[in-house]
């Protein structure tokens, strides 16, 4: 197989990947809220914003992590056509 097809897969793949991880990630943090709990009262609406703030915390690094390697393929798309281009001047 030729360099250019994989290349191509493989940053699909990646950029797939990184939307999927991203929509899982807006959809389990859409309940999410900004706010500061001051009484004791609303222990219970503090309690699901931690467990909501401890699973986007857990998708935090594999969010990274896609999106590294969507940029790095990114990145190697356009090194590959810029030093091709330049070969052929």
């Amino acid at each position: 197989m030729e360099m250019v097809p994989m290349m191509w897969s493989v940053w699909g793949a990646a950029v797939v990947l990184m939307a999927v991880v991203g929509i899982y990630a807006s959809r389990a943090g859409r309940y999410e809220e900004s706010q500061i709990f001051l009484a004791d009262s609303s222990s219970h609406a503090k309690s699901e914003q931690d467990v909501i703030a401890a699973r986007l915390s857990r998708i935090r690094p594999l969010r990274m992590s896609t999106l590294a390697l969507a940029g790095l393929m990114t990145l190697l798309v356009l090194a590959y056509y810029v030093l091709d281009a330049f070969r052929r001047f």
